[in-house]
This record gives C-alpha cells, structure tokens and sequence, in this order.
C-alpha cells in the first residue's frame, strides 16, 4: 500500500471506529440524518431506484411504489452505519441481534467430509453475514468472497470489517479456488459465501433467467465453482424483524450440485431470492443498475463461439 493510502486508511479507521462504539440507538439518529441528506437533499441514484421498483413491481400503486423507496433508503442509510458497527460489536451483542437458523445442516456436511457453499443477495445486511462463524465449530473457514476495492484505503477497511470473527477469511474473487483447493488438501471444512445476483459484464453472460419480471443476465461463475468442488449449496436468506437485527436462514438446495443439470442451481438461486425480495422489498439494493444490460443488445453485438461470448465482426 502507497504511503498515503495507509494514512488515509488509519485516519478513516480511527473515525469509523470510534463512531462503532456507539450505541446503535445512536447511530440510527445518525442514520436518519442521513436519510434525510441522501434521500431527500442528494436524492442518490433516485432515477435509477424508482425505475427499478417500478419495472419489477408493475401493477402496485404509487402509494405503495413510494413507500417501497421510502424504507429502502431508511434501510440503506441503516446498511452503512450497522456495517461500521462492526468494527467493535461485542459477541454477547452480536448473538442477541443476529441470529442463525439451520446451522445444523451445515455442520451436519461437515461432519460428513464435505464443505459447503451459501449462495445470496444484495437484500438485507449482506455484511453482517461475516459473522456467522458465530454459529459453527471453531477451525470452519467462513470465507467471504469480495472484490477488490479500487481505492486501497477502502479496500483494507472492508476487509478489516469482514475479518471480525476469527475463521472469517476474506477471499478475492480471483482466489477463490486456490483457497478451496488449499482448505481441502489441508482437511479444512469451510463455507464460503458468494453474492451472486450482480449484473455481469457483457463477456460473462452464458445465462439469462426471468427475475423479477425482467429478461435479467445472471452469473455463472460460483455455481462452476461449487459443481467443480461438489460442495452442498444452500441458499441464505437475510430477513430483518426489527431495526437492529437480523436474522440468517439457510436453506438446502443441493447436496450433490454435479447431479443437477447446468445452470440448475443458478435458477433455483434466482427463484428462491425473488420470493424472498417480493415478500419484502425494501431490503433490496434497487440502487444498482441492475438492468442496464439488455438481452436484445446482447443478440445484436455479440454471439457466443466454442463457449467464449466475443464480439461480433
């Protein structure tokens, strides 16, 4: 790291962490603030987000369609402060506002040999799922995929906040095999976390699947990954019972991935994240320009040759 991007660093963690040692009481009136600036003064992305909810939920009202972008951003101005906050949550604090259904499953592949893989989205406190370790043996590797921040001063800081918990390991996207392939020759059980419902680059797209009423190019990389590691795949579900805490189910969708056809586990994923979003969905990333890409464009400037997606000539 360059010599100012590491002071840059220790002064943005020093500010970010002595704002963590607030309660959260303290922080949400923070948070409304911010709401208030980034929602109301900025109006952040709001083109982009009304778009979204209204393209995917076509025949609700504009009551409601207001109240969906009304409790995102309050979410979201949340997202940012609650991810802070893990800086120096306690564990008896952690254990008391997050809470993990079916782990049992989970240590049960374990116990068995086998690793596992927990597919999810940008809904709820993705990073909060850092700390999930807090649910299975000590020596399970909790390996958090993420991709590299441009700035490096940010970079470290995300990577300082996903490495809370003692077996939680922060994996590059471009290392994800070297750290499964380590962990299995080492007899390490681990499962890793891979957020799979980016918009992928033009070159990426092998798969479009119907979500949430839009033609939508998926990702196929992790389900490679987890068909070629064999690992039991289980979709995680966030949800949010009050502010403040949050809860992670995970649920079976494969044991054996090398069984199902391609791209099987990819559309069970889609399917099961729809209806979790439509059963709430302000906890949603509408922020992101989800579908800015279009299968039309697509079919017209490119094609796919021997597997590879090229231009067209």
């Amino acid at each position: 790291m360059k010599p100012l991007n590491n002071i840059l660093y220790y002064i943005i963690y020093s500010l970010f962490y002595v704002l963590s040692l607030l309660p959260l009481g303290v922080l949400y009136v923070f948070s409304d603030f911010m709401y208030l600036v980034v929602y109301k003064l900025v109006g952040y992305r709001i083109k982009v987000v009304r778009n979204n909810i209204s393209s995917s939920f076509p025949d609700i009202n504009d009551e409601e369609r207001l109240r969906i972008e009304r409790e995102f951003y309050h979410w979201f101005c949340d997202y940012m402060l609650e991810t802070i906050k893990l800086l120096s949550i306690s564990d008896r604090q952690l254990h008391k506002r997050f809470k993990v259904i079916n782990a049992e499953e989970i240590i049960e592949c374990f116990n068995n040999g086998q690793s596992c893989a927990a597919v999810l989205g940008h809904y709820c406190n993705w990073e909060w799922l850092s700390c999930v370790g807090i649910a299975f043996p000590k020596g399970c590797k909790m390996g958090l995929i993420y991709h590299p921040l441009y700035n490096e001063a940010f970079d470290r800081l995300f990577r300082k906040i996903r490495s809370g918990q003692p077996d939680a390991v922060p994996v590059p996207k471009k290392d994800i095999l070297r750290y499964l392939l380590d962990y299995r020759r080492n007899g390490v059980m681990s499962l890793f976390g891979y957020i799979a419902d980016q918009s992928p680059k033009w070159e990426n797209i092998h798969l479009w699947l119907p979500f949430l009423g839009h033609d939508t190019p998926v990702f196929t990389g992790a389900e490679r990954i987890i068909r070629k590691m064999n690992n039991a795949v289980f979709y995680t579900e966030m949800s949010r019972p009050r502010r403040g805490y949050y809860t992670c189910t995970f649920k079976l969708i494969t044991k054996d991935p090398q069984s199902l056809p391609e791209h099987e586990v990819t559309r069970r994923f889609f399917s099961m994240l729809e209806t979790t979003i439509r059963h709430n969905p302000q906890y949603y990333l509408w922020s992101h320009k989800r579908w800015k890409r279009t299968h039309e464009e697509f079919n017209e400037n490119f094609e796919v040759v021997n597997g590879k997606v090229v231009h067209k000539h």
